[in-house]
């Protein structure tokens, strides 16, 4: 016969004293371990990454609360009884043939033995059952810390992975930087991205988002992209500065970004839900939901790669001669809803559901064994995973490095355009509500000139810094009272 579960009025004080010690050691080596890191992106002067790491640590924060609520009312929630014959439908598994109230009977049991003093409860009303055991609560914990877990090493993961492919452009832009006039665009540049406007046939819907498709798999960015979309962003946004970084600024703005994905928003939690409800068995849904994020990095890689052509074809319908002084134009109205953060959006939501998907996998087979019923045949488990492996490699090599490039595209610049030092004085200026001394705010208007200006006057306002910076002038400068 088992042993019945001692509170901890008979438990040996030693041992209360021993597990106490490495809990407590264990929160502090972590605790003490983020915070050395945020030290080190301060020293290293890497705001955006010690914004995610802020960002992880209020996820922690938000999994210390969830832990704590499943703790303190687990024995109130094991209490809650609902009729059997309710508790067994939309079961994950199906029940077998025996009579379901032995069945129910024999897992109440086993939950006894664990303190479940709700089932001991539920007992006592014939036709009850318990609403969640603690075993299941249990269990949903340790699911809920899994998927956080594994979300943020996916995240980290993809995001080192695409600046190793973006740091590859580093060359190009160097040889950029050396020519006599940077900001101007090679014949034979211009021509090749051309090229990608193709002859008559090319310009079709159909065949335009097909070779878009399949472009994203192969050479998805070419020099010639590189330098063309360049160009075409400096001359918009920073006209006086043709020495500008575009490498630097598209890097800055990806670890901007980063912070973003890193987190689970509370439509991610919503989907967690949705799918923990349409779990049941016969519809394989773990299995179809696989493909979900295959279609949407697809589809979002083939946006980007086809936003590219539309600029192609866009200059080519605009210019009969093809000269070094012809540029792309920026613009929203090329992306989703006019707005490149839909991207930004999908890319967060395409890494959650495959970091998802890959959590939900390593959880049953350490709580429930490879066998287990939710894992279904052999058959379904396969795919499931090449799908995530697709999925991860994809948006590291080609997706992310397309997003970091083509949403540059956009009407206005991120706030990656301004480095950390810039970035401080636009906030101290700001905060000073723009009426300081003529010596700042002339040291503030020399510094954005000579990094990025598109317009001589004054600025009017600066809004959203946090996210995206939009540089709006008035007819008449600002003068300081």
């Amino acid at each position: 016969m088992a042993e019945e579960s001692r509170s901890l009025e008979y438990t040996s004080t030693w041992v209360v004293a021993v597990v106490c010690f490495i809990i407590v050691l264990i929160s502090l080596v972590a605790e003490r371990g983020l915070h050395r890191l945020g030290k080190f992106f301060r020293e290293k002067k890497q705001d955006a990454l010690f914004d995610a790491l802020q960002k992880l640590k209020e996820e922690l924060m938000l999994l210390g609360f969830i832990s704590l609520l499943l703790t303190v009312f687990q024995t109130s929630i094991s209490k809650i009884c609902i009729p059997e014959n309710i508790a067994i439908i939309m079961l994950p598994c199906k029940l077998k043939e025996s009579a379901t109230s032995n069945h129910l009977t024999i897992r109440t049991g086993r939950h006894l033995l664990s303190g479940g003093s709700g089932a001991d409860h539920c007992s006592r009303h014939e036709g009850q059952t318990q609403l969640l055991s603690l075993e299941a609560l249990h269990q949903l914990h340790i699911f809920i810390f899994v998927l956080a877990v594994t979300h943020v090493i996916f995240c980290a993961t993809t995001m080192v992975l695409g600046r190793l492919k973006i740091q590859q452009w580093r060359h190009w832009e160097h040889s950029i930087q050396r020519e006599s006039i940077p900001h101007r665009v090679h014949i034979l540049h211009l021509q090749s991205f051309m090229d990608r406007a193709g002859r008559r046939w090319r310009k079709y819907a159909l065949i335009s988002w097909t070779v878009a498709f399949f472009k994203q798999f192969y050479g998805s960015v070419t020099k010639s992209d590189y330098v063309v979309l360049r160009t075409g962003f400096i001359r918009k946004h920073c006209p006086t500065n043709s020495k500008f970084n575009f490498h630097q600024y598209m890097l800055r703005t990806l670890e901007h970004d980063f912070k973003k994905i890193v987190g689970i928003s509370w439509y991610l939690w919503l989907f967690v839900v949705l799918f923990l409800l349409i779990n049941i068995a016969g519809w394989h849904s773990y299995f179809w939901l696989s493909f979900l994020p295959l279609i949407l990095l697809l589809l979002v890689g083939t946006k980007l790669e086809h936003i590219i052509t539309e600029l192609a074809q866009e200059v080519d319908e605009r210019s009969s001669v093809v000269d070094e002084t012809t540029p792309v134009r920026p613009s929203d109205e090329l992306f989703w809803f006019h707005s490149p953060t839909v991207i930004l959006y999908l890319i967060h939501f395409i890494l959650f559901q495959n970091s998802f998907e890959i959590a939900f996998f390593v959880w049953i087979c350490c709580t429930y064994g490879f066998k287990s019923c939710i894992m279904e045949e052999l058959g379904f488990i396969i795919p499931k995973l090449v799908i995530g492996v697709i999925v991860q490699v994809l948006c590291s090599y080609s997706t992310l490095p397309l997003y970091a490039l083509v949403t540059q595209m956009g009407s206005r610049f991120k706030k990656g355009i301004f480095d950390h030092q810039t970035e401080g004085l636009l906030r101290e200026w700001a905060s000073g509500g723009r009426a300081g001394s003529s010596t700042q705010n002339r040291m503030v208007m020399e510094t954005l000139e000579s990094i990025c200006v598109s317009k001589r006057p004054a600025f009017n306002e600066i809004q959203d810094i946090s996210s995206t910076v939009e540089l709006s002038f008035p007819n008449k400068p600002h003068t300081t009272p």
